[in-house]
């Protein structure tokens, strides 16, 4: 999840706030790929999880990799949360139950991406396996239950701790026991925004279905594919799913901001302190709701900027898209994600031509594909066109979309070969997420425990 923000600018009206994201847009050329990616930290010798205290730890981890790459430490209170790279080059952030992510610098390539990966990786393989600990690529925790998933001392997390049970069923689960793979990407202008949010919004379903990998829970088949997209179907209705608005012709910047002022927020952060907010509205803040609550009761620019982080769209409007649709996964995949979606909608002709195949899909289909994908995967089907035949269409679309890229690497190869991962599953019908059941039913003799040597970084 995002690091949270200071920025001290009043708000004095509603159109800050859409000039705001407005400002996120930049030329073609200035176009960047920000990747993230979690994974679940497990100490090898039991697969337990690891605590943030002690001296084989989490906070160990983050300790070690400053020291070593020489990121600042990001502080919550007394203890480390996050790390931060030189001159904004990336984040290192923990998930609620200790899951490692990685906010990659925004990065011109992709090739640039899976280097950044690698370094990354190493970084922390050096530091952790001195300590037995390995790292997980995958979508959902396949062993811990929630009450064996350590917490992370991060205020925002505590609050919403408290707040997702009164909002919805699996919260706490899509906090503490799931991982993911998302890449952020730019816009030129509010049409630009809305084609690419569309067409990334109509998609989203198919990132689900080709990243499908959370199979399990518990120790067993939990009856799914893709356990974290059915958690995403009930966390919080008001701030997740899909946006209604978001597919009218003349969608812009002041509609997603009209939504987001009727959420309820989750905090403010004053003289270092988070006040829980649940109880009122961005809107309502605004209109004075904390005035007596707390001393500096008015809204500033960073209040808006950490009430957009709490937003959980499956594609999420900041000054860039977020897209938020796949599980975890394996190395490969970490590098599949941002190129399919690069493919998609940095090249002119493949955004087109996936507007073109995603002109049939009403947001009534979309729901639909985003109910039958946690566990049907590319088998779903809605009026007639399949996922699978979705995803052919879409993966030649991307591929050409890279190729038309022309970004080269020291081989001479382009960015298209990164999508292999996705190819091959398609080819094979057949979803990561089953794979894994295959061995579990298979060699793996009914047990996960070779999943955290199999699938390890």
């Amino acid at each position: 999840m995002a690091r949270d923000t200071t920025d001290a600018t009043p708000i004095s009206s509603i159109e800050d706030l859409t000039d705001y994201l407005a400002g996120g847009s930049k030329p073609k050329e200035a176009f960047r790929i920000g990747t993230e990616h979690e994974k679940f930290v497990f100490f090898k010798a039991d697969h337990a999880p690891v605590p943030y205290e002690g001296e084989a730890s989490i906070a160990a981890l983050m300790k070690g990799l400053s020291e070593k790459t020489g990121w600042e430490p990001i502080l919550d209170g007394p203890a480390i949360i996050g790390l931060s790279g030189p001159e904004g080059r990336g984040a290192i952030s923990l998930e609620p139950g200790g899951q490692f992510e990685l906010s990659g610098a925004p990065l011109e390539t992709l090739h640039e991406t899976c280097r950044e990966s690698n370094r990354h990786l190493a970084d922390l393989k050096a530091i952790a396996d001195p300590l037995g600990i390995g790292f997980l690529g995958i979508g959902g925790s396949p062993l811990w239950s929630l009450d064996e998933t350590p917490r992370m001392p991060k205020s925002r997390y505590d609050i919403m701790t408290r707040y997702m049970p009164k909002v919805g069923t699996q919260g706490l689960d899509m906090m503490y026991r799931t991982c993911t793979i998302q890449v952020n990407l730019d816009f030129s202008s509010e049409e630009d925004m809305r084609r690419k949010m569309q067409v990334s919004l109509k998609l989203q379903s198919l990132a689900t279905a080709l990243f499908a990998a959370s199979p399990f829970t518990e120790g067993r088949p939990n009856g799914l594919l893709s356990w974290r997209g059915e958690i995403w179907r009930d966390t919080d209705n008001q701030r997740a799913g899909i946006l209604p608005a978001a597919f009218r012709p003349d969608f812009g910047f002041a509609d997603y901001v009209e939504w987001a002022l009727d959420v309820p927020m989750y905090f403010v952060v004053r003289d270092g302190r988070y006040h829980d907010c649940t109880h009122i509205t961005f809107r309502q803040f605004m209109a004075g709701a904390l005035k007596g609550e707390v001393a500096d009761w008015q809204p500033n620019m960073g209040d808006w900027t950490n009430h957009l982080s709490t937003l959980f769209p499956d594609v999420r409007l900041k000054r860039f898209l977020e897209m938020r649709g796949a599980d975890g996964g394996p190395w490969r995949r970490i590098c599949a994600l941002p190129a399919f979606w690069v493919g998609l909608l940095y090249d002119d002709d493949a955004l087109s031509a996936a507007e073109e195949l995603t002109r049939r899909l009403s947001y009534g289909d979309v729901i639909t594909f985003r109910d039958q994908v946690p566990s049907r995967g590319l088998k779903a089907e809605v009026n007639g066109l399949s996922m699978l035949d979705l995803a052919r269409e879409a993966l030649a679309i991307s591929r050409q979309g890279l190729q038309a890229r022309g970004r080269l690497n020291a081989e001479g190869a382009d960015e298209s070969h990164f999508l292999a991962p996705l190819e091959e599953a398609v080819a094979r019908r057949s979803t990561l997420a089953e794979e894994l059941l295959a061995l579990y039913h298979g060699r793996w003799n009914q047990s996960v425990a070779p999943i955290f040597t199999d699938y390890a970084y």
